[in-house]
C-alpha cells in the first residue's frame, strides 16, 4: 500500500487515482490521452502496474478494459499474491471516485504528464551537471524542451499563407541520403522524415543488404539509426556493416582482424547504428513503438529506423481477415514515423510469380496490396539466375508519391558479399508497362521476321 515517503508531486495522490479512473471510464478522453501518458508517470508501483495493463489492453483492442477485465487479467498475470492484493485494493479505491471533478482532472492530465516527464529530464540534466560532460551542455535544453512539449502536435494546423520563406528552400524536406545515387535522385535526396520507402523482392534477392547498406550510409552521415531485425543473427548484420566501413567480406574479417579492427577505429561517426534483434512473428508495431521509447528514454535519439522486415510484424490486434492485418501493421509503421519524426525504410516478400520476373511490380507483392498503397516509395529488387551470378540486379522504382516512377535500372551492380548497390553504369528505361509493352512488340516484330524467312527459304 502508499506509503508516507511516496512523491505524487504538485497535484497528489488523489489526483493519480481520479486519472485513472478517467482513464478506465472514459472512452473517449483515453483515446486522447493512451498514446501520451506512461504508466512510469505514476509513483506507487501497484498504479503502474494497472496503467501498464490498461495501455496493453487499448494497443490490442483500441479500447480501455472494464473493471471486471482488470481483474481478471490480474489474476492471470500478476503472479505474485500480495501484488495481486495489493492491485484489488487499489482498483476498489479507484472505483469509489466520484465522477465530479472529471473535467478538471481531464484539464490537468497534460500538465501531469509535462510534470513527471520533465522530472525524468532533470534527472538527466543533473546527471550531465555533475559529471561535467560539456560536449553533452547541448542537450539538457533538448532534454527540458522534449518535457515540455509532451502531449502536444508541433506542427500544428498550418495557414498557407505562413512560414513561407521556409517552405520556399530548395531543401525544405531535409531528407537523408540512401547512398544508391539513381534512387536518390529519383526521391529528390532521398526519405524525409514521416515517410517511408519499402522494398519488394523474392526471397534470397538481396533486401537485407539493401537495408543494411541504407542504415551504414545514414550513419556515416552522421544520422542515428536503429535497425531492426527478426530472422538474421546479430553478428551476421554486424559483419554485414564491417564490410561496408572496411571492404573485406564477411567470411575474411576473422582471418584479416587486425586490418579489420585498424580500419574501423576511423569509421566512427557522431551518429549511432543501433542492432536490435526481435523475435520473429510475436512482435507488433505497438511492441516495437515501446522498443523505442525505451531506448529513447536511455538517451538515445533516432533519425531512421530500418525494419527488416514488415512481413514479421503482427497486427497489434486481431482482424476478420489476414489482409487487414497486414494493411494495418503497414500504417501503423507510417503513423510511428510521423510521430516519432522518423525516417522508415523496410522490405516485404514478393510472392511466388515475383520469383522468374525479370522486373517485380507492386502488384506482386505477398499479401495484402494495402501494404503498397501506405508506403510513399516501392522499389522492386529482381534478380535472374544469370544476374545472380554476374552480381546484378534490376532495381524497379514502382510507386513514388516524391518523385518519378516507372523507372528500372536494368542490370545494376548489386553485391550481396560486398554490399556494393550501383545503379550509375545500369540501363535506365522510363515506365514499367511501357518497358513490357515495347519488348512484347519486339517478340512480335521477331517472330514475324523468322516467319518470313521461313516462308522466302520455302519459296526459293
Amino acid at each position: 500500500m502508499i506509503t508516507n515517503n511516496e512523491n505524487f508531486g504538485y497535484l497528489g495522490n488523489n489526483f493519480q487515482l481520479k486519472l485513472i479512473n478517467q482513464i478506465i471510464t472514459d472512452k473517449k478522453f483515453a483515446g486522447l490521452i493512451i498514446d501520451v501518458i506512461d504508466s512510469r508517470y505514476f509513483d506507487n508501483q501497484y498504479y503502474r502496474l494497472i496503467m501498464q495493463m490498461v495501455k496493453e489492453y487499448y494497443e490490442n483492442y483500441q479500447t480501455t478494459p472494464s473493471f471486471d477485465a482488470l481483474d481478471q487479467i490480474t489474476r492471470i498475470e500478476v503472479t505474485s499474491e500480495m501484488a495481486q492484493r495489493n492491485i484489488f485494493d487499489m482498483m476498489k479505491e479507484i472505483k469509489k471516485i466520484s465522477y465530479e471533478d472529471h473535467l478538471w482532472v481531464q484539464e490537468k492530465s497534460l500538465k501531469f504528464c509535462k510534470q513527471q516527464e520533465l522530472k525524468k529530464a532533470i534527472k538527466k540534466v543533473n546527471k550531465i551537471l555533475e559529471k561535467g560532460d560539456f560536449e553533452s551542455y547541448d542537450k539538457c535544453e533538448e532534454y527540458i524542451r522534449d518535457a515540455i512539449q509532451v502531449g502536444e502536435d508541433t506542427e500544428g494546423a498550418l495557414d498557407v499563407f505562413s512560414k513561407l520563406e521556409e517552405a520556399l528552400q530548395e531543401d525544405f524536406r531535409h531528407p537523408i541520403a540512401t547512398g544508391i545515387s539513381g534512387i536518390d535522385n529519383l526521391l529528390d535526396g532521398g526519405l524525409a522524415k514521416g515517410e517511408i520507402g519499402v522494398f519488394l523482392a523474392p526471397t534470397g534477392v538481396g533486401k537485407t543488404t539493401i537495408l543494411s547498406k541504407i542504415a551504414n550510409e545514414a550513419y556515416n552521415a552522421d544520422y542515428n539509426v536503429l535497425q531492426i531485425f527478426f530472422e538474421d543473427n546479430p553478428k551476421i548484420i554486424q559483419r554485414k556493416h564491417i564490410t561496408c566501413w572496411t571492404k573485406i567480406a564477411s567470411k575474411q574479417q576473422s582471418e584479416k582482424k587486425e586490418e579489420v579492427l585498424e580500419k574501423l577505429a576511423k569509421c566512427r561517426t557522431k551518429g549511432k547504428l543501433i542492432l536490435e534483434k526481435l523475435p520473429s512473428d510475436s512482435i507488433s508495431m505497438t511492441n516495437i513503438k515501446n522498443k523505442i521509447r525505451k531506448l529513447v528514454s536511455e538517451g538515445n535519439k533516432f533519425d531512421m529506423i530500418v525494419l527488416d522486415y514488415i512481413d514479421c510484424v503482427i497486427p497489434s490486434r486481431n482482424f476478420d481477415n489476414e489482409w487487414k492485418g497486414e494493411g494495418a501493421v503497414m500504417r501503423q509503421f507510417e503513423t510511428m514515423c510521423t510521430e516519432m519524426d522518423l525516417v522508415g525504410w523496410t522490405a516485404a516478400q514478393g510472392n511466388r510469380s515475383s520469383i522468374s520476373s525479370e522486373v517485380v511490380t507492386t502488384d506482386q507483392m505477398g499479401g495484402s496490396i494495402k501494404k503498397a498503397q501506405v508506403g510513399h516509395v516501392i522499389i522492386s529488387i529482381a534478380k535472374t539466375l544469370q544476374q545472380k551470378e554476374l552480381g546484378l540486379a534490376t532495381i524497379a522504382v514502382t510507386k513514388s508519391r516524391i518523385g518519378q516512377d516507372g523507372i528500372v535500372f536494368e542490370n545494376c551492380k548489386f553485391d550481396n558479399e560486398m554490399l556494393e548497390i550501383d545503379t550509375a553504369q545500369s540501363q535506365t528505361f522510363l515506365g514499367i508497362e511501357e518497358g513490357r509493352e515495347q519488348k512484347n512488340r519486339d517478340r512480335v516484330t521477331q517472330a514475324l521476321q523468322r516467319r518470313e524467312k521461313i516462308i522466302n527459304k520455302s519459296k526459293s
